[in-house]
């Protein structure tokens, strides 16, 4: 597509009256979504003086829709951030993103202090409200940044992966041709904002004339409630990571007869079980399973394969795709470029490859390059190709996990953990179950205390942790020893560590 914006405020002139967001209590058309973006986007095109990016804060309201609709329309990046963030992790975002303009769909904490301006959520409403006659767009185009992502960093500060508007476009092409998505379809909004799989449902929604049905974090805590919700959603396309498709799968009666509306599930972010495929293949035989896989710096994901018994029966470990057809996949071990059914690093080399991280040239220059003329990313995952093409995930090649579909560098957690005040020295390791992060567990040296049981200093460490780092990397388990082991030329065993919280 030419212009992603463009195509969506085409939508709203062709089908004003369709319903672009629906939630149990709330329903909006493209035409307000159209007309709300572009009163603020009005509003931001004389307060804007820069590039720099705009922050935007809040879960998963349609005004979240609106403003990053609204900060696109004036050429310029929009960030977002969940609004439940813990304050230091907003305070380093800022320092790193350097934004010139924070849109607040949810009550700015008063404790996070900036000189930035600050649109409220009364300034919003009043806003929304003005409406604006011939505005006209300056849209973020070509190589312009669209939107950044930030993910976990291994020095405890967050990268900010860049995604530019033929990032973002290269993705949509590919997604809704390769997975049949339809105009006019219901997508499952469940993933953060700030987490990349959320893209999978916006904008293919939103470029098909499609409408978003979000799902709150109440309904996905609270499973009577979750189960009795799924049924009424009338959902066509799902997009969750395998971990949230495993609790909807605790309902029994969540299946094709149930819920005969699903046509596509779409999983993202984390390894796909066999498992989990077989149960769904089992429970929806007329709905199409895809497994993908991609990095955020990649623009979500940049392989598919369609998930059926023949392919369960050919692999013992479901197989992550075919890469899309604007991009290449090179495996590589020790700077030589691997034949098929070799294992070695997989390198991505395409137009969805960011132009690298925000204000950070060093993180930068380590992951990405440029080969033939093309972008490239080293993606940090071992894998392979088979002859026919079919990408095989073998693992993580340094200590970077997914958990419940989330990024998390491990060393992220240990920085966080160290600072905690009952803490002397940390490092977190990962316990898997069938290839998948089941859970991550601590390994501690305590400062003395005067807690008289484990439990109540796990408890308060896993409090003050939670001040710094998000509640999905908060350890699940703490094991207090007398020191950390080491190697031999004396650094953190942690390889022996997961060999051992994963001894059967």
């Amino acid at each position: 597509m030419k212009n992603i914006v463009a195509t969506i405020d085409a939508l709203a002139e062709e089908f004003p009256d369709n319903l672009v967001y629906q939630s149990e209590t709330e329903s909006f058309t493209y035409q307000t979504l159209r007309q709300s973006s572009d009163s603020l986007a009005s509003f931001l095109q004389h307060h804007l003086k820069t590039k720099a990016p705009v922050v935007v804060y809040g879960e998963l309201e349609f005004e979240m829709l609106a403003a990053f609709l609204a900060v696109s329309k004036t050429g310029v990046a929009y960030i977002p951030i969940e609004a439940n963030t813990p304050q230091e992790r907003v305070e380093l975002i800022l320092n790193v993103a350097q934004p010139q303009l924070i849109i607040a769909v949810d009550d700015w904490p008063s404790a996070l202090e900036t000189e930035l301006t600050i649109v409220t959520p009364l300034d919003l409403q009043q806003i929304f409200q003005a409406k604006v006659e011939n505005f006209v767009a300056t849209p973020v185009t070509r190589d312009e940044n669209y939107y950044i992502i930030f993910t976990s960093g291994t020095t405890g500060v967050p990268k900010g992966v860049q995604i530019s508007h033929d990032n973002l476009s290269s993705f949509l092409n590919w997604d809704l041709q390769d997975f049949g998505i339809a105009s006019g379809k219901r997508f499952l909004s469940q993933a953060p904002y700030s987490f990349d799989l959320s893209v999978m449902s916006i904008y293919p929604a939103l470029t098909s004339g499609g409408t978003l049905v979000p799902m709150d974090k109440t309904i996905i805590n609270d499973f009577p409630k979750l189960f009795s919700f799924l049924p009424s959603l009338d959902l066509n396309i799902w997009v969750s990571t395998p971990s949230f498709m495993d609790i909807c799968l605790m309902e029994k009666d969540f299946d094709g007869e149930h819920v005969p509306s699903l046509e596509i599930f779409q999983f993202c972010g984390e390894e796909l079980t066999r498992k989990t495929a077989e149960e769904l293949l089992r429970r929806f035989p007329n709905a199409k399973i895809f497994n993908t896989y991609g990095p955020t710096e990649a623009t979500v994901a940049i392989s598919q394969v369609l998930i059926t018994p023949e392919i369960l029966t050919k692999y013992d470990r479901v197989p992550i795709g075919y890469v899309k057809e604007d991009t290449e996949l090179l495996i590589i071990d020790e700077d030589e470029l691997q034949l098929a059914d070799q294992i070695g690093e997989i390198v991505i080399k395409g137009p969805s490859v960011s132009k690298g991280y925000l204000n950070n040239p060093e993180k930068t220059a380590a992951a990405f390059l440029t080969i033939d003329g093309v972008p490239a990313y080293k993606t940090g995952d071992s894998g392979k190709l088979t002859v026919d093409g079919l990408l095989e995930y073998e693992g993580r090649i340094d200590f970077q996990v997914k958990l419940h579909g989330f990024r998390i560098e491990l060393e992220d957690i240990d920085h966080h953990l160290e600072k905690v005040s009952y803490v002397k020295q940390a490092t977190v390791v990962p316990k898997y179950q069938d290839h998948k992060v089941q859970q991550l567990v601590a390994f501690v040296v305590a400062n003395s205390n005067d807690f008289a049981k484990d439990y109540q200093l796990t408890k308060a460490i896993k409090a003050e942790l939670s001040q710094g780092v998000m509640d999905y990397m908060i350890p699940q388990k703490f094991i207090y020893v007398d020191q950390i082991p080491r190697t031999t030329n004396g650094k953190i065993d942690r390889k022996g560590l997961i060999n051992e919280v994963n001894r059967p």
